[in-house]
């Protein structure tokens, strides 16, 4: 029995008896305005990402084809980006140590905080929203939510294993307030304004 399995079962042994609950999420008023795509923009900005949109036809803007042109390692998890990384092969996070751009697609954004939502679905391997140098995030307008509590209620948010929400690039900052993007993490965040495709049935 590994350490792992031996800590879970003294947990499940020890757990009180009992329904016990999440307790309701408050309904707060959302401290947006109307148009959730600017607001959602606009604090996006603040925390260091970017937003773009595609381009007539659904083409990548101009700066996601730079950055990919300029790439090495692509690892794709979005049929609208071609990648040289196949995730679905990747047998360990470190595999992923050497990729310059990764491509995900957002379950939804938050327009109050600028953060995009992963699932393990989304991410194919969980460490790739980490290691990579750079994020190129599609965000379909339409899912776009008000607020953290909006997201919360998301059936697609409770039903995850794995649920990350992403706000920007990786940033510290010292003592003095010199602050310092991609120091622990991706050192940008694209966020691509582009609609789902529904798949003909």
């Amino acid at each position: 029995m590994s350490g792992r399995e031996a800590i879970l079962g003294r947990i499940r042994r020890n757990r009180p008896a009992g329904d016990f609950p999440l307790p309701d999420v408050p309904d707060f008023a959302p401290l947006v305005g109307p148009d959730l795509v600017a607001e959602f923009g606009e604090r996006l900005k603040r925390m260091g990402g970017r937003l773009a949109e595609a381009e007539p036809g659904g083409d990548l803007p101009a700066e996601a084809r730079d950055r990919l042109a300029q790439a090495a390692v692509i690892a794709s998890a979005v049929p609208e980006i071609p990648g040289n990384r196949d995730l679905a092969q990747v047998a360990l996070p470190r595999d992923l140590a050497d990729v310059d751009v990764a491509a995900v697609r957002a379950v939804f954004g938050i327009a109050e905080t600028g953060s995009v939502l992963f699932t393990q679905a989304e991410l194919v391997v969980n460490a790739v929203a980490y290691l990579a140098q750079h994020l190129i995030v599609l965000l379909d307008p339409a899912d776009i939510l008000p607020n953290v509590q909006a997201a919360y209620r998301r059936a697609d948010f409770a039903s995850a294993a794995y649920a990350v929400l992403h706000t920007g690039p990786s940033a510290t900052a010292d003592i003095e307030g010199v602050l310092i993007h991609g120091a622990q993490g991706v050192r940008s965040l694209t966020v691509v304004l582009m609609p789902r495709v529904i798949a003909a049935s």
